[in-house]
């Protein structure tokens, strides 16, 4: 019989074969059987606000320039914005395999509650373990063709939905979207310790709303004051992805559903590492 009594309660690190021991199980949930999702990119912040959805429609529409097949899975179940975005409305469509993925004008892959809603405006006011199922659904229920990159938009903090998704997803990797203002560290802390907590690598740092161009000189104001996320980056030993403007065209994009016309290279370095997750 094994002696415990100086056992740690760390079967990872032990070697003896006590009753107690347990294989730890996998809480992945199973990918569609005509699915074939090769790489899992969130897009993650501590607070709300910050611009994920945006982060999240301009990494696949650069993505998919490059000439990878690319989805997103609109996490923010109360709060969804990348159909708009991209300027899909309507009900989605299946079959008795599964459901089938809204389809941009590129060709980008997309799912979100807001196809499943009769009225798009409807609030989605449910609990939490009922915003973790259907999230678990539009992983194993969606027919998700052969997609290079997946990136999932995030809901905001550290709640249900977001650890749903580290626990549920094969996440390979994530982006932190922040803003320049003072409390940038605080959003930033929150977001690598959950990572930390769940094993999923940190591949850098975002800021939105990072400066606006003047039209007639070209110099850049920082409107919400220095930018922090140098600092912060440093810190954490993490790199900076880019720095998105205060773009007046670009949200105009967003808000006519036609972002994937977009011009300008502000997140290069993030594609570049994704390609390299």
């Amino acid at each position: 019989m094994t002696d415990q009594t100086n056992c740690t309660h760390d079967c990872s690190s032990c070697g003896e074969n006590c009753p107690s021991r347990q294989d730890p199980q996998s809480l992945l949930a199973p990918q569609n059987k005509l699915s074939n999702v090769k790489k899992v990119i969130g897009v993650v912040s501590g607070k709300g606000g910050v611009g994920k959805s945006l982060v999240t429609s301009l990494l696949a529409v650069t993505m998919q320039r490059r000439g990878f097949q690319t989805a997103i899975l609109d996490a923010d179940i109360t709060g969804p914005s990348i159909p708009k975005c991209f300027g899909i409305h309507g009900r989605a469509t299946g079959s008795e395999d599964g459901i089938f993925p809204a389809q941009t004008k590129t060709g980008i892959e997309l799912m979100s509650i807001n196809l499943l809603l009769e009225d798009e405006t409807a609030p989605v006011v449910w609990r939490g373990p009922v915003l973790a199922g259907v999230l678990k659904q539009f992983w194993s229920d969606v027919i998700w063709n052969e997609v290079d990159y997946m990136f999932v938009d995030m809901p905001p903090g550290t709640g249900d939905v977001p650890l749903t998704v580290f626990q549920s997803l094969p996440v390979d990797g994530i982006i932190i979207v922040t803003s320049p203002q003072e409390l940038v560290s605080m959003i930033v802390s929150k977001a690598v310790e959950m990572a930390n907590l769940m094993n999923i690598p940190v591949l850098g740092l975002v800021e939105n709303y990072s400066y606006v161009k003047c039209p007639c000189c070209g110099e850049q104001y920082s409107l919400f004051g220095e930018s922090h996320i140098d600092e912060v980056a440093a810190k954490y030993a993490l790199p900076v992805l880019g720095k998105i403007p205060m773009e007046p065209q670009l949200a105009s994009l967003c808000d006519r559903g036609v972002v994937e016309l977009f011009e300008g290279g502000w997140l290069d370095a993030a594609a570049d590492l994704c390609e390299k997750a």
